[in-house]
């Protein structure tokens, strides 16, 4: 039987500490977890992945943003997750910083966490096995990544494309 695809957009906000924003999930998936907010693109409406973004910030954590303020960090697609869909998610850094944590949310509870405490924190496995040392070895630059979800809960990464940045000048 076909799985359903879905697509969705996870933003990497951070404040002037360079702290990220995370929400400890109160919904699933991840109930109880901490993660980047985030959601689903309206596909039905034909929505983009910038202005799926720049719609669940305002939604989220009342940021105004415009695809401007959003760097394209990574992509990563993954296969048959828990059995249930496949996930294209799109993973944007926020540009502008954040001046204070959010309220609560339906979603969940904010905070800003330091790259130390991510270490600590409970957050979905594969984030911290993966997701989370792309993205820190691709801010400023872009990545994209498949994932092939097994059954029995393992999983086969393959990074597709890695562009990690380069300061302009600086060697290719």
């Amino acid at each position: 039987m076909p799985l359903p695809y879905k697509i969705a957009t996870l933003l990497y906000c951070f404040n002037e500490r360079d702290e990220v924003l995370l929400l400890q999930r109160a919904q699933e998936p991840n109930r109880g977890l901490f993660s980047p907010p985030g959601g689903k693109l309206k596909t039905d409406l034909g929505e983009s992945p910038y202005a799926c973004a720049c719609r669940e910030a305002a939604e989220e954590f009342g940021a105004v943003l415009t695809p401007s303020d959003l760097h394209l960090t990574g992509l990563v697609s993954e296969y048959g997750y828990q059995g249930q869909t496949h996930w294209l998610m799109f993973l944007f850094e926020v540009k502008p910083r954040l001046q204070a944590v959010p309220p609560p949310h339906r979603e969940g509870i904010f905070g800003f966490h330091s790259r130390a405490e991510l270490g600590v924190l409970d957050i979905p496995e594969t984030d911290r096995q993966q997701i989370w040392p792309l993205f820190w070895s691709h801010r400023g630059g872009f990545f994209a990544a498949h994932v092939h979800c097994h059954e029995d809960g393992t999983s086969d990464w393959t990074v597709e494309q890695s562009s990690p940045f380069r300061p302009q000048g600086g060697p290719r």
